[in-house]
């Protein structure tokens, strides 16, 4: 696969450190597509669990990877306003099959209010002793968290209302909804 195209669909696949497949989310909508970027959107998108498990996304969210930071941010569109759920996580590499990174644990959360909470730090703890997370891997990571409590902190790209409106109207264009 090239890089894909607006309105073209393409498969997310995580992966933990041991090389193991965590999920995946089959027919992301792209919406954009950079050298160091891509944005798309899941809207009812089927998500399959590691043992198989399967769910469907409830709502539109903005999915925002890069291949510089070690995050990927999803932006989920509420009545109640957008909340967003960072993963720390490896930048993303394309493939042909589909879009991938490794799943680092921690998440940061970010509510409505404007709340942050940072989630799965024990399960962080637990995997980086079990899967062998080398100091520079935790050096990264923390790091990027500050990078991303940043951007939160200062409505930086998938934190603005603009981004996210810009974007949600692209993909209401591009399906005719």
């Amino acid at each position: 696969m090239g890089i894909p195209k607006e309105g073209e669909f393409i498969t997310i696949k995580s992966y933990k450190h041991d090389g193991n497949l965590h999920r995946t989310w089959r027919d992301t909508m792209v919406l954009k597509t950079s050298e160091c970027s891509i944005i798309g959107l899941n809207d009812h998108t089927l998500v399959t669990e590691s043992d198989g498990r399967r769910w469907v996304t409830r709502e539109p969210a903005i999915v925002y990877f890069h291949k510089k930071y070690w995050f990927n941010i999803v932006a989920m569109i509420r009545e109640k306003g957008v909340s967003y759920y960072c993963n720390l996580a490896s930048p993303y590499v394309l493939d042909e099959e589909a879009l991938k990174y490794i799943d680092y644990d921690l998440d940061v959360k970010v509510f409505p209010d404007g709340e942050k909470r940072l989630l799965d730090v024990d399960e962080y703890e637990a995997h980086s002793k079990q899967m062998h997370y080398s100091k520079e891997i935790d050096y990264i990571l923390k790091e990027n968290v500050k990078i991303l409590v940043d951007w939160i902190n200062n409505g930086k790209g998938p934190f603005s209302q603009g981004y996210i409106d810009i974007w949600y109207d692209r993909y209401k264009q591009l399906s005719k909804k």
